[in-house]
């Protein structure tokens, strides 16, 4: 197993392709953090973020008193507002205008990673019957279930191993950009309870990498499934491709039935527990988690069924 895995890292890691997709990530990392930077007011750099913030809670307020603005919106500009006594209170400066605000942006790149790993994986098995070097792996004493797991598991590493490229990279670029300047401010928000508190920037950090990440190795398993049912690079990347994007759409047009919580796409984001908005009300993490179980081991399922069973055309 441990040799199938590193054969198929190393034939990962040779092609032009993968190291393409390595330097797209940290253009874009670059690009966005910097642009970020150059239209920032630089109100880190003094105590102007008082009188910003004082004028931010005044438009808020402002916008309360409209008679025909919702009861769900006025209950987030409220936490907003408190957020912003907060800050004034304990004189923590807002993540706007710091470091952390180009980092917690280029998290948002995680659906980059999502796509380019969902472009190995649809490739992975479909271009291996394409290219006839499927027949290679098979000669082999490996059986067909580890084969097809040691080619998952590179899948999925390498996602990891992109996921790891956007952290590090963009600490480096934001921290260098803004001198490494409140590098220990810390998150202000509200819990469940509608409470301000204080949690650690990093770890709210890498818990939006880390259910971001559920969500990236959900679409790389369907375009692994397709790629195995179908043996078509095309039809897996393309399928998988357009779930990742017209997901969103169709969920807002399915929204007022109740049934569509039982959907993937309204489950993969699990980041909407992080900022209390579930898809429907509700639904709880722990909800979406069986959800997603349940969708994960059946395309694994499908996967390594078609690909144990069916036979290989000379």
């Amino acid at each position: 197993m441990v040799n199938l895995f590193l054969n198929e890292n190393m034939k990962l890691y040779r092609r032009v392709r993968t190291w393409i997709m390595v330097a797209i990530m940290i253009g874009a990392v670059f690009l966005g953090s910097f642009m970020d930077w150059y239209y920032d007011d630089k109100s880190g750099e003094v105590d102007a973020w008082r009188n910003h913030v004082i004028e931010q809670k005044q438009e808020l307020t402002d916008a309360l008193k409209e008679p025909k603005r919702s009861a769900e919106s006025k209950a987030s500009i409220e936490k907003q507002i408190a957020r912003y006594d907060y800050h004034l209170e304990h004189n923590i400066h807002p993540e706007g205008g710091t470091m952390w605000s180009g980092i917690n942006d280029s998290a948002h790149l995680i659906i980059l990673i999502t796509l380019f790993t969902v472009i190995v994986a649809g490739d992975s098995l479909a271009g291996e019957f394409t290219t006839g070097t499927i027949k290679l792996l098979l000669i082999r004493p490996a059986n067909r279930t580890k084969i097809l797991v040691s080619k998952y598991i590179s899948m999925i590493a390498f996602g990891l191993f992109l996921l790891i490229i956007l952290f590090v990279v963009s600490i480096l670029v934001n921290g260098i950009l803004y001198k490494f300047g409140l590098i220990d401010l810390p998150l202000v928000t509200t819990d469940a309870a509608g409470q301000v508190v204080e949690k650690s920037m990093v770890a709210n950090l890498w818990k939006t990498y880390l259910l971001n990440g559920v969500s990236t190795i959900i679409f790389v398993t369907m375009a692994f499934m397709i790629s195995s049912a179908f043996r078509s690079s095309i039809m897996a990347i393309g399928f998988s491709i357009f779930a990742l994007f017209a997901g969103a759409i169709f969920l807002e047009l399915l929204q007022p039935y109740e049934w569509s919580k039982y959907l993937l796409f309204a489950n993969i984001d699990l980041s909407q527990y992080l900022s209390g908005r579930p898809y429907q009300t509700g639904m709880t993490l722990q909800f979406s988690i069986i959800v997603l179980s349940i969708y994960f081991f059946t395309f694994n399922l499908v996967a390594w069924l078609v690909f144990t069973k069916r036979d290989v055309a000379a």
